[in-house]
């Protein structure tokens, strides 16, 4: 059961979470000034061990090594110098219960920056919100972990359990940065991931596995003056791309759907995310690689789901506009499993619980169509996790940003969540 926590320990939790407002902006916007995308995560690591230090903590790297265990998902890029970065707190006598927050620094690619409205790594808050890439997703939620923390210190106290503190990398296509963390440190009794809702401040209830599918197709090149003498490597890689609209169809039929996801339109998605082709605009393309991410719903697996898509490339390259093409597909990124969180365990009702205390608002439940590291810590080890955060806008998107006062909000009810779940004791 959770500790009582005395009223006053409360306020002053509370007011130290007020008190350390601009910090924690302060500490966001050293985050989104990192451009991390994928292997240039670096920067970001770099800070977070400095903001770890600030708290009196040690940083620790931990390296993300291949394992067989089945959460690990095939890499993108190699691995040396993309060390993720934890700390432990270790109590003076231990007397509540572990507890690990978690959040990723790596961002996805910012698109076009000529249409942002102001630079992307360069946040800015305009009409009370905070605008740039990973602002949102998830650095937020990161900047409100490490201001929770230091504001019980704040208070004058500290968690009377062991916390784990991890940043990681690659949430955004494997996950396989918060696997390597969760395999090498001792295992907790509870997660919190702070990651953002749609627009909205949720807590996440179900989410879909999802894996990651290269297409690579060659033609037989050709002058534009002879084109019909050869085979477009681009036009048949959208042939390809084509066959998979009838199976995003047959994947969201009703009775393909779980129950978890009941209530919502379209939840399997199958996106074709990147084209790469051709040579030249008066030759015939000689190869083209299309990047897919199809979505893998509960009661299914990311092993059917590879499966099918092997399948449904294989049919497409006997379509007769393919003749005399070369076909291959690899799989490299992602390949996870969805996941439904445990809504009766006491760390998600004491999120809820906390929250709600801390901002006089409720956590949206939130039946999510992508997919966060929690699954790892939920499937592999069976620890309860609750999944919440601010009210993020336009992730992944053009303007990306986060609500300044939501940002805040999620601040508090962790500071309370941490500090009922592990219990407190006098710095």
């Amino acid at each position: 059961m959770s500790v009582t926590i005395d009223p006053g320990a409360k306020r002053a939790i509370l007011a130290a979470c007020d008190e350390l407002q601009s910090a924690t902006l302060d500490t966001l916007f050293r985050l989104v000034r990192c451009p991390s995308t994928l292997g240039n995560e670096a920067s970001a690591l770099d800070e977070m061990a400095r903001q770890y230090q600030a708290l009196g903590l040690v940083p620790r790297r931990i390296p993300t090594v291949p394992t067989d265990a089945p959460i690990w998902s095939p890499p993108l890029v190699p691995y040396e110098g993309r060390d993720n970065v934890v700390a432990i707190h270790t109590p003076r006598e231990k007397r509540g219960r572990s507890l690990v927050l978690q959040g990723h620094v790596d961002v996805v690619p910012e698109g076009a920056a000529d249409m942002w409205e102001t630079p992307p790594y360069q946040p800015v808050i305009r009409d009370g919100r905070v605008y740039g890439r990973g602002a949102g997703d998830m650095k937020a939620g990161i900047a409100s972990y490490l201001t929770a923390f230091a504001a019980l210190q704040r208070a004058g106290l500290q968690p009377a359990a062991e916390v784990q503190l991890q940043a990681v990398i690659e949430e955004e296509c494997t996950g396989n940065g918060a696997a390597a963390c969760m395999l090498a440190l001792p295992k907790c009794d509870a997660v919190i991931i702070p990651e953002p809702g749609p627009g909205m401040e949720t807590i996440m209830t179900t989410e879909v596995g999802v894996v990651w599918a290269w297409v690579t197709v060659s033609g037989k090149p050709a002058h534009v003056s002879q084109k019909h003498d050869g085979v477009n490597a681009i036009e048949a890689a959208n042939v390809i791309a084509d066959a998979f609209r009838d199976y995003e169809s047959e994947r969201n039929r009703a009775e393909n759907i779980h129950p978890s996801f009941h209530g919502v339109n379209h939840p399997v998605n199958v996106n074709l995310g990147t084209i790469e082709g051709g040579e030249w605009n008066s030759s015939v393309a000689t190869r083209c690689r299309i990047g897919l991410r199809v979505g893998v719903m509960m009661g299914y697996s990311a092993a059917r789901t590879k499966a099918d898509i092997e399948r449904l490339v294989a049919v497409a390259a006997e379509d007769p506009r393919l003749k005399g093409c070369k076909v291959r597909v690899d799989f490299r990124g992602f390949m996870a499993e969805p996941c439904v969180f445990d809504q009766g365990a006491e760390i998600f009702k004491l999120s809820q619980r906390a929250f709600a205390e801390a901002t006089g608002r409720e956590l949206r439940e939130y039946k999510c169509r992508g997919l966060t590291d929690a699954r790892h810590f939920v499937l592999e080890q069976g620890i309860p996790a609750a999944v919440f955060g601010p009210d993020a806008v336009d992730i992944h998107g053009i303007d990306e940003n986060v609500g300044v006062e939501s940002i805040h909000g999620v601040t508090r009810a962790i500071a309370l969540a941490m500090a009922e779940w592990c219990g407190v004791e006098k710095l």
